[in-house]
């Protein structure tokens, strides 16, 4: 009697093979392996029902295996591709959302006019130490004096900044008399001096001088925006005689009493602050177009009947020096630029300012930071007025108080025509003006009231009522006083 084999035949694993009719079949269904009789084997039935029932549990087990990832183009495995664009639309949307927080503005002004400020310091000491050598003074002369200036224009800048809105308004007309009273103190002889040929200095001991046209400019775009703001309010400005006067007539007479000292470039800011304030008050363009044409035909008759300033415009980008050495100052700023290179020669190691550059820590300051902090130095500069000029037109674009958006305006186009000015004439594309570079160039007379007026613009920036209201979440306690008012009162013995 041949060997019993079923049981070692049911131990076999389970082998799928094709039907006849290229269905799937298990070992004892039909088409799969038969008896030695040719019927059904029991122990294939019996791997049959195994096998079902295999393929009844891998079926339903199939069903939560997680399948492996697709396959890209390149062979790989991971997510899908990313459309192209999303980097940058993504980053844009990001800077989008931020400059759009309501603290923006505020935090611009604040890091842009405090970095501008710290970057001067540093280059004023710098550009400054060999002048004041060759004047036998101590090689920090010029620096501690700027120091002394940036702590008091500080205390002016927390100051302004934290002032209510009526203050400043009433602020406006006791500067714009005393600026007024000043300057004409700066004709009177004894009292008055001149430095390079402007008399527009007021001497007041020791190394102290003051220059009373630098506060004029912030007492017109104070007082012009209360004047402005409050006619508005009437609604008066729709005419010609309410929108000019008494603005253009105050204006007129400080911009008589610069020219008196010879100050052509102060005229020119001051005459810049004019326009914008006009033109924020939406004067039309038949009005805003004869006053800038009786502006041009003074300022034409002014220049040709000077010769130095004449001279000024001739030296408009020339690279070379003049038959009489005319255009030194302007070509030997070309010259600072020029050497700098894209990194620069490094911080103190200028050439120019060793008696060739005239001015190297005033007006020309600008030339010594390309020389010694190069390209990167300058736009990094050049960055730093722009994202000034930028938040100062949101804060007076998006406020409704029109007191602010005139102020803020005016104190706007001040720094940012000024800047442009200063750094046109280093660069050779405008005439030598002769004005410094706001918060950067050598001077306590400018710095104080432009100090002043970065902190008018961060607390008109702080009056938004966005920000007041960011402002007031960031003080601390009150988090944790907000989240205190939202617990329920338990009773008694509770935990």
């Amino acid at each position: 009697m041949p060997a019993d084999d079923t049981a070692g035949r049911a131990r076999r694993p389970l082998v799928r093979r094709w039907g006849p009719a290229g269905t799937p079949a298990v070992a004892g269904a039909p088409g799969a392996d038969s008896g030695p009789d040719g019927g059904a084997d029991p122990a294939a039935a019996c791997g049959t029902v195994r096998g079902r029932g295999l393929a009844l549990r891998g079926r339903a087990a199939g069903a939560a295996v997680r399948r492996p990832p697709a396959r890209g183009r390149g062979g790989g495995t991971g997510a899908p591709r990313r459309p192209r664009g999303a980097g940058p639309r993504r980053f844009y949307e990001q800077a989008r959302r931020a400059w759009d927080r309501p603290l923006t503005a505020y935090y611009v002004i604040l890091g842009s006019g405090l970095l501008i400020t710290v970057l001067g310091l540093v280059m004023v000491y710098s550009a400054s130490m060999i002048y004041a050598l060759q004047l036998s003074l101590p090689g920090t002369y010029f620096f501690r004096k700027q120091f002394v200036a940036v702590v008091l224009g500080t205390g002016l800048l927390l100051l302004a900044s934290r002032m209510p809105i009526k203050l400043h308004r009433a602020f406006s007309y006791p500067l714009l008399v005393g600026s007024v009273f000043l300057m004409v103190l700066v004709q009177i002889p004894g009292i008055g001096r001149s430095v390079n040929g402007n008399q527009n200095w007021i001497y007041l001991g020791g190394p102290f001088q003051l220059q009373p046209s630098e506060f004029g400019k912030l007492a017109l775009i104070l007082w012009g925006a209360d004047l402005l703001a409050r006619k508005q309010d009437r609604r008066l400005l729709t005419q010609w005689k309410h929108l000019l006067v008494p603005l253009v007539p105050v204006a007129f007479m400080l911009l008589g009493l610069i020219m008196l000292g010879g100050d052509m470039g102060t005229a020119i800011i001051l005459t810049a602050i004019l326009f914008g304030l006009l033109w924020l008050a939406g004067a039309p363009t038949r009005l805003f177009g004869g006053v800038l044409g009786v502006a041009a035909l003074v300022g034409f008759m002014l220049i040709k009947t000077s010769a130095n300033r004449l001279s000024r415009f001739s030296c408009v980008g020339a690279i070379d020096l003049g038959p009489e050495g005319q255009c030194w100052q302007a070509v030997h700023g070309i010259y600072a630029l020029a050497s700098g290179g894209w990194f620069g020669s490094g911080l103190g190691a200028s050439v120019e300012k060793w008696g060739q550059l005239p001015e190297p820590h005033t007006d020309f300051i600008f030339a010594i930071t390309g020389e010694e902090l190069g390209l990167a130095g300058t736009l990094s500069v050049l960055a730093l007025f722009a994202a000034l000029g930028y938040a100062g037109i949101r804060v007076a674009g998006r406020t409704e108080d029109p007191f602010v958006r005139y102020a803020a305006g005016g104190v706007t186009t001040w720094i940012t025509v000024q800047a442009v000015v200063n750094i046109g004439a280093v660069l050779g594309l405008l005439p030598i003006a002769g004005v410094p570079l706001p918060l950067f160039s050598y001077g306590g007379s400018a710095l104080l009231p432009t100090m002043f007026a970065i902190g008018l613009l961060i607390a008109f920036a702080r009056e938004d009522p966005a920000a007041k209201a960011a402002l007031a979440m960031r003080r601390p306690g009150v988090r944790w006083k907000t989240m205190r008012r939202r617990v329920k009162k338990r009773p008694s013995g509770e935990r």
